[in-house]
């Protein structure tokens, strides 16, 4: 069992956090804000209130946090997490960030013999509650397989896709191709809907064919009932497909349907609804084309 370090305790982390307690380990948790301390002390882990608390006595730090900078300023200090742990600890970063920026915190890890891996997760809060992300995962293969055991406490579906940085780029085509799909589950839905087709019936008979999928499955009872409680938002897809536009960018590849979905995220931020579910694409197509 390992003393896990903890940084992130949001709609994802929290869950995380629980499930490796559950497994047996000992979890410290930063907590800066009030309801951060409340949902470390749900999960079970202990709360502290500094970085060095959290970080110094760990075997392990793991991290999920919003964007590149946040993670650069957390690892990369001079008070931050890698000048904190010591040598032979490792350093598992579970943020969606950009490759090049997890390849920056690997170079720096291993200028002081600190193990890393960029690990993001896909799965939402729904993968996340049930302890069954899937995990994807970059960074030397015996990193990787000491710390997979803390892995597998948090999801179902691990695998090393490389060396540094490649979690990053499989993640990114991940929320691609998730994002590709909302939007297909938006324009159906306005299809349909203007058909006079009963929607219900329709979702449930097209996920039990071809064109299921797990975006269907997850998200067709928030559509059916307008409700988007946020899982994953808006305005964090919208992020996360700008990545891949940077990063597509730099090998000068042509990505046109990443470029479609990434103007309508951006537009359903701009309209106010960026702290919604990211299935808040239907809730876009809907009023684009006038329909309740």
């Amino acid at each position: 069992m390992a003393g896990i370090g903890f940084v992130g305790l949001g709609t994802m982390g929290r869950h995380m956090a629980g499930h490796l307690v559950a497994a047996g380990h000992t979890v410290t948790a930063l907590c800066r804000r009030d309801a951060h301390r409340e949902a470390a002390q749900a999960a079970g882990a202990r709360p502290v209130a500094s970085l060095d608390e959290c970080v110094r006595d760990a075997d392990v730090v793991i991290t999920i946090v919003q964007d590149t900078p946040d993670v650069l300023e957390l690892a990369l200090g001079d008070k931050g997490i890698l000048a904190l742990l010591s040598p032979g600890a490792i350093y598992v970063d579970m943020s969606t960030i950009r490759p090049d920026g997890a390849r920056q915190v690997a170079d720096a890890a291993a200028a002081r013999s600190i193990g890393f891996l960029d690990a993001p997760v896909s799965g939402g809060e729904a993968g996340a509650r049930e302890g069954k992300l899937s995990i994807m995962v970059g960074g030397p293969q015996p990193v990787f397989d000491q710390a997979r055991g803390v892995l597998e406490a948090m999801g179902a579906t691990i695998v090393r896709v490389g060396a540094a940085g490649s979690g990053q780029v499989v993640k990114a085509a991940n929320q691609l191709m998730v994002a590709g799909h909302l939007q297909m589950l938006a324009e159906a839905t306005v299809f349909l809907e203007a058909h006079d087709v009963n929607l219900e019936q329709a979702l449930a008979v097209i996920g039990g064919g071809l064109a299921g999928s797990t975006v269907l499955a997850r998200k067709s009872a928030g559509v059916l009932a307008g409700d988007y409680t946020p899982g994953f938002r808006v305005e964090l897809h919208d992020k996360d497909l700008k990545i891949v536009a940077d990063a597509a960018h730099a090998l000068d590849l042509s990505l046109p349907a990443n470029a479609v979905v990434t103007s309508q995220l951006s537009l359903a931020k701009r309209r106010g609804d960026g702290g919604l579910d990211h299935s808040a694409l239907v809730k876009l197509a809907r009023e684009l084309n006038a329909a309740q």
